[in-house]
């Protein structure tokens, strides 16, 4: 399994409510109103996490951690996810997705990364955990 992470910071006059509902509604949605699917090809799960600060409990304080949202998307391998970016990045779809992005995020300078995970075993008594992902 190979997987991306990308940091976004939203536009400053949106609020935190705007953000998302533009976010779930329209942008994440994009392709699909465009009549291409699937809108990231050849991945298998597409999740936003949308970062609500709190108290760090070794300092009392709440700290902005710079970014309003964290996007992971997952693809059975790393030729998948290459194949993606080429799609995405291809010239009758990337002119869409930036001036739809110019409608969310600050910026189109938006870290990328990957991932290398490694789980801590969690059970009542040591064993490995998982979890289950189900379509429905």
């Amino acid at each position: 399994m190979f997987k991306q992470i990308c940091f976004f910071r939203k536009r400053a006059d949106m609020t935190a409510d705007e953000f998302m509902d533009y976010y779930e509604n329209q942008h994440s949605r994009l392709s699909e109103r465009m009549g291409r699917s699937p809108s990231i090809p050849n991945a298998v799960r597409y999740v936003r996490r949308y970062l609500v600060p709190e108290m760090n409990p070794v300092t009392g304080r709440v700290i902005d951690p710079g970014y309003d949202c964290l996007m992971e998307i997952w693809w059975n391998s790393r030729e998948d996810f290459e194949e993606s970016q080429r799609l995405i990045a291809s010239p009758d779809r990337l002119p869409s997705i930036k001036d739809d992005e110019v409608q969310l995020f600050a910026s189109h300078d938006n870290p990328v990364c990957s991932v290398i995970e490694y789980d801590s075993p969690m059970g009542p008594h040591g064993e490995a955990t998982h979890v289950d992902v189900s379509y429905q």
